[in-house]
């Protein structure tokens, strides 16, 4: 039903529908269901190309029996705070982590930073996340330094000489000014190619064109990170603590 976990036939609907050609949305139009449920269901299953309904329900009945294994019978699970519904939540980070995933992060750097973003705290330690995603602490690892070199979080030490992730408002900005600065090295081979096949001649044109556009495009970006941090991120700062002054600058 609408809204209800999909069925092994749903699943071969999805892969009949991608097999075809269809969107996302009009897949789950025919299901009656969100479209968000169908990318995520793709995403986490092989993407569209490698989609296999068999395949996809056991992988759906094996993460059940998980669910359940981590609730000892007879114990309930931990409430969630400020009255959350817990199935909501759980699904909504599954549907964050497809969001990441289509972005371009692998499947376990996605539910990681799905999972960090979901914690009031934005923290949390390598063992409390191996405990919540139910993995290993070597796939937490690997995660954590892939999503550091792309500065999507960072390590910090707690009272307790604890090392924690954080993530945190000005994370995305430092992420966004890296991304921006990546495309230096382009801009420079590509006006060094300039020089190498001749001004003015087809080739040269055509780097000199992707050069300027990316300067343009970097400078501009940066721009609007800046500009983006000071007003959004020091508004939220002295909205919360009740300031009526700017913040300090966090960089």
């Amino acid at each position: 039903m609408p809204g209800g976990r999909l069925t092994q036939q749903d699943r071969q609907q999805i892969a009949a529908g991608l097999a075809d050609g269809l969107a996302y949305a009009e897949i789950a139009r025919r299901l009656d269901r969100p479209t968000s449920t169908i990318t995520r269901e793709v995403m986490r299953n092989g993407g569209p190309t490698g989609y296999r309904a068999d395949l996809a329900q056991r992988t759906a009945q094996q993460r059940t029996r998980r669910r359940r294994q981590a609730t000892p019978r007879g114990a309930e699970a931990s409430p969630e705070p400020h009255g959350r519904d817990a199935d909501a939540v759980r699904d909504f980070q599954e549907t964050l982590t497809t969001v990441y995933m289509a972005s371009g992060l692998p499947k376990m750097m996605a539910r990681v930073l799905a999972c960090l973003y979901t914690v009031d705290s934005g923290s949390l330690t390598a063992a409390e996340l191996a405990q919540r995603l139910q993995v290993s602490p070597a796939s937490i690892s690997k995660a954590i330094a892939f999503l550091e070199s792309l500065d999507l979080i960072r390590r910090e030490r707690d009272e307790r000489r604890r090392e924690r992730y954080v993530v945190d408002d000005d994370l995305w900005y430092q992420s966004m000014i890296r991304s921006a600065r990546s495309n230096d090295q382009i801009i420079e081979a590509a006006r060094q190619g300039v020089g190498i096949l001749g001004p003015g001649t087809p080739a040269a044109t055509r780097l000199e064109n992707a050069a300027r556009f990316l300067d343009f495009v970097s400078e501009a970006l940066i721009r609007a990170a800046d500009q983006g941090r000071e007003v959004l991120y020091t508004r939220t700062e002295a909205t919360s603590g009740g300031a009526t002054g700017p913040s300090a600058d966090r960089g």
